[in-house]
């Protein structure tokens, strides 16, 4: 069974699923997605979390184990699995197909990914798990859908906006929701019930880190190695939220990935620029990106990206900052030394 994001409280309401796939681009819906379901589950019991992300050498059988034992701190138990954009093995797909097979009614599994397409959907162990479990595409929000996801934030929050602030608010973060989200709150906290005008807004974005997060774009496009670290050490020096940051990255290689892979096999540059919802503004400098890098570079990148995204999850990770650098840098030349999680932080 499918539901989109705005319908998962509806469903949870009803019941917990025994398997949820949580997949999509938007690491927001996705991430507020998943703390839904954590949260449902705790109320109904399920209290102890076990947490696995696919890395080069999983071991499937513990995945099959944890499934099928009995826990030793609780009744019932979730379990978070995260695909890391990683292919699922023969192996894996083996597992996966054996827990649909025989469903632990104590035991509830979180399957998140990145990928939402039919490459993914088509899968053995996709269409052995949805049946028994609730698909949640979180899809990136464009147009209507992110009005409406706007005005949604804005009722949970009592946030009275004036539609000239919205509009100048969704232009300025051009649908990263989480930065959206984040400046909504703070609205929220300094205005209260209080209606908000476009001039409100506007003064409060003057001096925000994350215009500097939309200035490490053109950097990254570009192939600017000082703007890159310019922008990372204005960031870093602010606290910005590595998760922020992450999103910039990830959503610009996903974006190259997207076009580079349509511009390859047939289409014209300026419907696959349509296609991945790349503005006329950041075209020229998109093009530029798309020269200099290969397909196997933007996907190396990913990787980099979502090994990243795994160890921070899971404080691995002592110099967030250093290694975000160490990834954007990527998008200006090639890099051959492995990704730095253990070095003192600094940019």
């Amino acid at each position: 069974m499918r539901c989109y994001a705005n319908q998962l409280p509806n469903y949870l309401n009803k019941g917990l699923a025994s398997f949820y796939l949580v997949f999509g681009e938007e690491p927001f819906q996705q991430g507020e997605c998943v703390l839904a379901i954590r949260n449902a589950a705790k109320q109904q019991g399920f209290d102890e979390v076990i947490k696995f992300a696919l890395l080069p050498g999983f071991d499937w059988q513990e995945l099959s184990a944890q499934y099928n034992s009995m826990s030793l701190f609780s009744a019932r138990t979730l379990i978070e699995f995260d695909f890391n954009e990683q292919k699922v093995p023969t192996q894996g797909v083996a597992v996966l197909k054996s827990l649909a097979e025989q469903v632990n009614p104590d035991v509830v599994v979180i399957f998140k990914g990145l990928g939402a397409g039919q490459d993914v959907q088509r899968t053995a162990w996709f269409k052995a798990l949805e049946p028994k479990g609730l698909f949640v595409p979180c899809y990136a929000l464009t147009g209507r859908h992110l009005e409406r996801w706007f005005d949604d934030e804005c009722k949970r929050l009592k946030l009275a906006i004036s539609p000239q602030a919205k509009r100048a608010l969704l232009i300025a973060t051009e649908g990263n929701l989480l930065a959206t989200h984040q400046e909504l709150e703070k609205l929220s906290l300094l205005f209260g019930k209080q209606p908000v005008d476009e001039q409100q807004l506007l003064v409060g974005l003057l001096n925000q880190s994350k215009f500097d997060i939309f200035d490490l774009n053109t950097g990254l496009l570009t192939g600017n190695p000082k703007q890159i670290i310019k922008v990372l050490n204005k960031l870093a020096s602010d606290n910005v939220e590595p998760a922020s940051i992450l999103w910039t990255l990830q959503n610009q290689a996903r974006t190259l990935l997207g076009v580079k892979t349509l511009w390859q096999t047939g289409t014209s540059l300026p419907d696959a620029f349509k296609k991945h919802n790349v503005w006329k503004n950041q075209q020229a400098i998109t093009q530029q990106a798309l020269d200099r890098l290969t397909l196997e570079q933007i996907k190396q990148l990913l990787v980099m990206m979502a090994d990243f995204d795994s160890a921070y999850k899971e404080a691995r990770i002592t110099a967030p900052y250093q290694a975000l650098a160490h990834i954007a840098l990527a998008f200006a030349t090639p890099i051959t030394m492995p990704l730095p999680i253990n070095q003192s932080e600094h940019v």
